[in-house]
């Protein structure tokens, strides 16, 4: 097969390089259509429950929130910028508190002090007593009125309860108040309906040296739902920069409700 060929100006061109190009332009050919074919529906998705990764690019910007606005709207119409942790992203990423679920945000400062105290802000000036990031849960502000910052050891519940974190990196003053100065972070529970029946879970290693919980979830008549939990953990002390132990290490046992009429 003759691959080269001398044209009229004394350069060379390579047929193998043009067949190259045809191939190329037909491979994306099909990939355009394969991707417009597979696409799907911000009600597919939801019901479905696929995993993010197999989304297409336009699926995942048809992903609704609800925090920039204060409706819902898809998150490629959400004039901020908005970071989604999804329940899938939670239960992938293996965290076992929502501290450590938040370092997956891009911008977002998360630093642990030690066992229990974290400072976790947006846009600088961290530090454990930060009151610059407004913190929501299911729509209530969860900030302490001793400091308007957030104790993050208190804000605990069981991760799989978790449906989304929204989070805002940037002012959001003018919709939420004055401690959304940096930025919304806004914790979205599941409905008492999506958590019928029973859930045990526990585990252990060097650092979370055990926990566990229950939850349970039940139904009072046709429109009301509810769900109870209790869950425990006890965690190792923390080291210094030496390696020497600082005596810091706590367990706890809490519990908690929801009931949705």
């Amino acid at each position: 097969m003759n691959l080269y060929k001398k044209s009229e100006h004394g350069c060379f061109k390579s047929g193998l390089g043009r067949a190259a190009r045809a191939f190329g332009a037909s491979l994306v050919l099909v990939l355009v259509i394969g991707t417009s074919g597979w696409a799907k529906s911000p009600e597919t998705i939801e019901a479905s429950g696929s995993d993010l990764t197999e989304l297409s690019l336009e699926d995942l910007m048809d992903i609704e929130v609800t925090s920039v606005s204060k409706k819902t709207q898809k998150l490629s119409d959400a004039a901020a910028a908005v970071f989604v942790i999804t329940q899938e992203d939670i239960r992938r990423s293996g965290v076992t508190s929502i501290p450590e679920a938040l370092r997956m945000v891009p911008g977002l400062e998360v630093a642990r002090i030690n066992a229990s105290n974290w400072a976790i802000t947006a846009r600088g000036f961290n530090g454990r007593f930060a009151n610059k990031l407004l913190v929501l849960m299911d729509g209530r502000t969860v900030y302490t009125p001793f400091f308007s910052g957030v104790f993050w050891d208190v804000q605990d519940t069981l991760l799989e309860d978790i449906d989304r974190i929204e989070v805002i990196r940037g002012p959001g003053a003018s919709l939420w108040g004055a401690n959304a100065v940096n930025g919304v972070i806004s914790i979205i529970t599941k409905a008492a309906k999506d958590t019928q029946g029973g859930l045990v879970s526990a585990g252990g290693g060097t650092e979370e040296r055990g926990f566990g919980h229950v939850r349970y979830g039940g139904s009072l008549g046709e429109s009301a739902h509810y769900r109870v939990y209790a869950k425990y953990f006890d965690r190792d002390n923390s080291v210094d920069a030496t390696g020497e132990s600082v005596n810091d290490e706590w367990d706890m046992l809490r519990g908690g409700f929801r009931l949705d009429w």
